[in-house]
């Protein structure tokens, strides 16, 4: 029998041995399999298998020493025992793989090292030391570090940053500030206002400010404004401030600082407190117009304060600034809904671009044109026409994924900008006086403040206790003052680089950033720690308000009674907030 005729036979006993188990079952099939001509899988797998090598006993050897040497290194091999003491958990965070903070300090230096030799490979003599580049670079990861020790003791990181950033210019034989660009320093602070101004335009929800109604818009302007005309009154009269650089110093301090006023009312709202009258909700929407109120008159003084021309044109600029600003942001606005396409593939990399993008034009070209006032305002309401549409295409329930793309500009720009502003202040230059007078405007302002903001919730269902809170809530400074405290002092030096040399202008601009840090300082400490202290003393706690009793009235109508008779709330009604 030749070849050929062979494999046909074997293909059909093949074929055979399949109809059979198909039909007949297993027993068939094994009968079939006993076949030495239908047997595949042992024909096969003679045919195909292939003798293994045994390992060398060297490599056996070693890898169990391998193994043996390093096994005390592993987390796998030694776990965190169930209630651990600080020699197990210092010993647990030193094991491999990297994990926790030593992960986090180790990432961070490689990213340092890395960013470092490329910089240094691209630009030579810049990213050595006493270049610019090494001298930013220092200073971003020494501040951000300084923060996270700051965080520790229960402070804002911000604080630390400010610290860190201070020292770096006032040490002695410590040069690192000293040798950042002054033209570097406020590009990079312009950019942090940028993305300041777009997390709020983006944090806008109108159908919350319509909710909230007339209470949100009492408490966002009335403190602001009143204390802005204290602040301008007791510069002028103290300081000796002229009037335009006394109210730009008012509307400078006058802003609350969302980056500690919004964290720590969140932690209080996460653990039930305020929730039942919407408290942290009404103090983190107001926070927003205040900051947005305080930017926009800054920008506006300040354009006509460094105005040129006759006086009819100085006071009809500063309005005209801010109209510019706000058609620019609505048209802007408007093109996002539309451009790039919401069909494209990388729709949030193409927006988040070109908010981005827009948003850097207006500041930097208001600047170019001197017209200050119209770039700030005019970032702000480009975000918030622009979220206006895109709220549209998500979940209510979900975020703004453009909202966390300008989360992580700010994690990159939030050290930069505070350490920047802490070593713009030289100590030595200060005058005491200057220190001493500049305390007593900030008290005094933040005297009236707490008055104003206690008085403007009168009209509300917020008993004794919330509006004191919120009068309390309503004084730490941070963000605002580092993002426009310096901008005075920038617009003056670059007019005395341009020839119009005015010693004037930059003493008053020096002046009005040493105060502006002062506010930091002194409010963000006190005002985080007054929150965190305060909250839980004066805030009813949610579990309080579900041990409530349901009555009937004569009108047959239910009524939720707290056990301690401070409200009644009617049941068809509590999805309602109680300050509408």
């Amino acid at each position: 029998m030749d070849n050929t005729e062979h494999s046909d036979l074997h293909l059909q006993e093949i074929r055979e041995c399949d109809e059979s188990v198909t039909k007949n079952g297993k027993d068939e099939g094994t009968l079939c399999k006993s076949n030495s001509f239908s047997n595949r899988e042992v024909t096969f797998q003679a045919e195909d298998e292939v003798p293994k090598r045994k390992k060398p006993e060297r490599c056996v050897w070693c890898r169990l020493c391998c193994g043996r040497c390093t096994s005390p290194l592993l987390t796998t091999r030694n776990p965190l025992p169930s209630n651990p003491s600080c020699c197990d958990r210092f010993k647990f965070a030193l094991l491999c793989p990297p994990h926790g903070r030593v992960g986090g300090f180790l990432f961070l230096l490689i990213l340092f090292f890395t960013l470092w030799g490329f910089l240094v490979a691209v630009t030579d003599k810049n990213a050595l030391p006493g270049g610019n580049l090494f001298s930013l670079l220092v200073l971003f990861f020494t501040c951000w570090f300084g923060g996270y020790l700051i965080s520790f003791i229960r402070l804002p990181p911000l604080l630390g940053m400010l610290i860190v950033g201070g020292l770096l210019n006032n040490v002695p034989h410590i040069s690192i500030a000293k040798d950042i660009d002054h033209t570097w320093s406020a590009g990079a602070r312009q950019i942090a206002l940028t993305v300041i101004l777009i997390r709020a335009g983006l944090g806008l929800d109108p159908k919350a400010l319509r909710r909230l109604s007339f209470v949100v818009v009492r408490l966002a302007f009335s403190p602001c404004l009143v204390e802005t005309v204290t602040d301008g009154i007791a510069a002028h009269l103290l300081l000796g401030f002229p009037w335009e650089w006394g109210f730009m110093l008012g509307f400078v301090i006058a802003a609350v600082s969302p980056a500690v006023v919004v964290p720590s009312l969140l932690g209080l709202q996460e653990r039930g407190y305020g929730v039942e009258k919407g408290v942290p909700t009404l103090v983190i929407a107001a926070a927003s117009i205040d900051d947005v109120l305080a930017i926009t008159g800054f920008g506006v003084l300040m354009g006509i304060t460094f105005s040129k021309g006759n006086l009819v044109w100085t006071l009809f600029k500063g309005p005209l600034e801010a109209i510019v600003g706000v058609i620019y942001g609505i048209l802007m606005g408007i093109v996002l809904w539309y451009v790039p396409h919401k069909s494209s593939k990388h729709l949030v990399l193409f927006r988040s671009t070109l908010l981005l993008g827009l948003g850097l034009l207006a500041i930097f070209l208001s600047i170019y044109l001197e017209w200050s006032g119209a770039g700030p305002l005019g970032c702000l309401s480009l975000a918030f026409v622009a979220a206006l549409k895109w709220r549209k295409e998500v979940h209510p329930d979900d975020k703004n994924p453009i909202e966390n793309v300008v989360g992580v500009l700010w994690m990159i720009f939030q050290p930069l900008l505070f350490g920047l502003i802490g070593a713009a202040v030289n100590i030595s230059d200060i005058d005491t006086n200057t220190i001493a007078l500049g305390l007593a405007t900030l008290g005094i302002g933040l005297g009236i403040r707490m008055l104003v903001s206690f008085c403007a919730l009168f009209c509300s269902s917020l008993n004794m206790r919330e509006r004191i809170f919120i009068a309390i809530a309503w004084l730490p400074k941070a963000t605002v003052q580092a993002a426009i405290g310096a901008l005075a002092l920038d617009q003056a030096m670059s007019r005395n680089k341009s020839g119009m040399k005015n010693d004037d202008e930059i003493k008053y601009g020096k002046q009005v950033l040493t105060i502006a840090v002062l506010s930091i300082l002194i409010t963000a400490p006190i005002g985080s720690t007054a929150i965190a202290f305060l909250g839980p003393r004066l805030l009813k706690h949610r579990l309080q308000s579900t041990q409530m009793t349901v009555e009937v009235d004569a009108n047959d109508k239910q009524q939720l009674h707290d056990t301690n008779g401070e409200e009644s709330l009617p049941l068809n009604n509590q999805e309602e907030h109680p300050l509408t």
